[in-house]
């Protein structure tokens, strides 16, 4: 099959890998524009365009496909099949339209929940037990297109949304193979989605990784696995912030939520609901990550401080 192939992430990497190894022909691979990285802002390619040039793929990375520039590329490469992976852009209609066989989207949840951006990182966050990866037809609207072939696993009760990405990235790449496969015997059978059962997942920001010590325990403790390895949970102490990587549910304690305790070399918090939870891996600002029990041999609080929302 003929395929145009859009993506940017790690998460795109085993998708465009296993289209290659099954002898489909990309005829070019869009993805977003590199983008300055690190502390020295070095312009650094997206890993789709890493992988693309290796392969000696002729790759795209328009600004915008809202242009008939794009269109025009994009007929021009007359494609069966365009694909799309966490490309970070809406396809508007009149690209829906170029390709004979369609658009298929590789979305990293169990649709119609958690369409948008972020479906995997929320998953996490809202303590979800099970998530997985469905395959659909795109159409105009924001992951609304009907569904094709999805594929379910368990959310490890430890696992971080980075640990998460890393088993969905070839869950996916399987699935879209298999997609591609029953696209072209025409034994493809497209489910509508049920709007009413949708929620949104929106990108994330280091606004939404602040840490709300008012809510239980367990909440506190999936949004940090979830925030991990980006933005990731922090919290503020003495108007500097504090990035939280790990932590664990750890019984109850009386006290006013973000405040600090610390027994035996370990950290604990006061959260809602009379619930506790133990800091286990943590980064001071301008400081180096390090395990909780290393940073409390250097540091330690006075009774009643707190860890707050905001540097003040």
């Amino acid at each position: 099959m003929r395929i145009v192939f859009m993506g940017t992430p790690d998460f795109a990497v085993p998708c465009l890998e296993a289209l290659l190894e099954k002898g489909h022909e990309i005829c070019g691979v869009f993805t977003q524009p590199d983008k300055p990285k690190g502390r020295k802002y070095v312009l650094t390619p997206p890993p789709v365009k890493e992988l693309a040039l290796e392969k000696g793929l002729t790759v795209y990375q328009p600004k915008t496909l809202r242009t008939e520039e794009a269109a025009a590329c994009i007929r021009d490469l007359a494609p069966d099949c365009i694909v799309v992976v966490a490309y970070g852009k809406i396809l508007p209609k009149g690209i829906l339209e170029i390709p004979t066989m369609g658009c298929i989207n590789v979305h990293g949840s169990l649709l119609p929940k958690y369409r948008g951006a972020a479906p995997i990182q929320w998953a996490v966050i809202n303590g979800e037990k099970v998530t997985g990866v469905t395959t659909m037809f795109m159409a105009e609207g924001l992951d609304t297109g009907d569904m094709l072939l999805r594929t379910e696993t368990e959310i490890l009760p430890e696992e971080t949304a980075g640990e998460l990405f890393d088993r969905l990235a070839p869950m996916g790449a399987d699935l879209l193979v298999k997609t591609l496969d029953e696209l072209e015997k025409g034994s493809l059978h497209a489910e509508k989605q049920k709007d009413e059962e949708s929620c949104y997942a929106p990108q994330l920001s280091k606004e939404t990784a602040v840490l709300d010590w008012s809510k239980p325990a367990d909440c506190i403790y999936n949004k940090i696995r979830g925030m991990n390895p980006w933005p990731v949970a922090h919290t503020f102490y003495k108007g500097q912030m504090l990035k939280i990587y790990s932590s664990a549910v750890s019984g109850r304690k009386e006290g006013v939520p973000g405040e600090i305790f610390q027994e035996k070399g370990r950290l604990y918090v006061c959260c809602g609901d009379g619930t506790l939870l133990e800091v286990l891996e943590l980064q001071c600002q301008g400081k180096k990550r390090m395990q909780a029990g290393d940073f409390l041999r250097g540091h330690s609080f006075e009774p009643g401080e707190r860890f707050e929302l905001s540097p003040q």
